[in-house]
């Protein structure tokens, strides 16, 4: 079984979490995950809700103990995959012009990337195999595909909305527009990187600080000037899951033994 930083589960579980405290006090879905598919009644819509952020909690808690972290790693990567395969990717393939639907699935896809990477490191190999394609070395590396994939749309989306990206920018930061464009050339950047195999741990590292920067400059203000404000807790919360997500996958580039494949 390969090694998984304790540091790495705690920061994912801090995001998960985080999700689900915001579930449990409005009794609704995270930002990225609004619009549940149509075939669940709206009726049942809150306590759907409700149990997601239940196992979401669970997971999370779990993920912080040595002994059940392999179970939670599980379930968060079989629950993020089912939530994509749901609810975005039906998405993108019915209006797949539109780039903010890319945007919300590759939001989703560095959360998912994040979950891979635990899943995979703290999965048992069968019969004493390291060949699966999910786990060990090998769904390590399919999560930093995932991870590298997902910049792309991400990097374009900064360009295809452009003054709403500016808009996001902090007001003591000159050059709004220039900013915009800057951080979704890193986006890009960051997912060449990742998937060409040039430094992509150095490509990842500064992906995650990225984010996390985008988590702190951008959300928090917003939150002070607004603390009853349903949206922003949930982009916050999303904003800080998606960023140690990248933190977990940049951390398993670190590691040398991930890179030897």
């Amino acid at each position: 079984m390969e090694k998984t930083p304790a540091s790495s589960r705690a920061l994912f579980a801090s995001g998960m979490i985080g999700i689900a405290i915001v579930g449990f006090v409005y009794g609704d879905f995270a930002s990225m995950w609004q619009g549940t598919p149509k075939w669940i009644p709206v009726s049942i819509h809150a306590p759907v809700a409700y149990a997601a952020s239940v196992l979401m909690l669970v997971a999370g808690i779990g993920l912080l103990v040595e002994r059940s972290a392999p179970v939670a790693a599980r379930v968060f990567f079989f629950y993020l995959a089912l939530w994509a395969l749901l609810l975005r990717v039906p998405i993108v393939l019915t209006a797949p012009q539109i780039e903010v639907n890319w945007e919300g699935l590759s939001e989703g896809a560095v959360m998912l990337a994040g979950a891979w990477v635990l899943f995979a490191g703290l999965a048992e190999p069968r019969g004493g195999s390291d060949s699966s394609f999910i786990t060990g070395k090998r769904g390590t590396r399919g999560a930093q595909i995932l991870f590298g994939l997902a910049m792309l749309p991400l990097g374009l989306s900064h360009f295809a909305y452009v003054q709403h990206t500016a808009a996001l920018v902090p007001s003591y930061l000159p050059y709004h527009t220039a900013w915009a464009y800057l951080t979704g050339v890193a986006h890009l950047a960051a997912g060449f990187g990742v998937l060409l195999s040039i430094v992509p741990s150095l490509a990842a590292r500064l992906e995650a600080t990225m984010l996390t920067a985008f988590t702190i400059l951008v959300w928090i203000p917003m939150i002070v000037a607004a603390p009853k404000e349903q949206g922003l807790w949930s982009e916050i919360t999303v904003s800080w899951a998606i960023s140690a997500a990248a933190w977990v996958v940049a951390a398993s580039l670190s590691n040398r033994a991930t890179r030897k494949r």
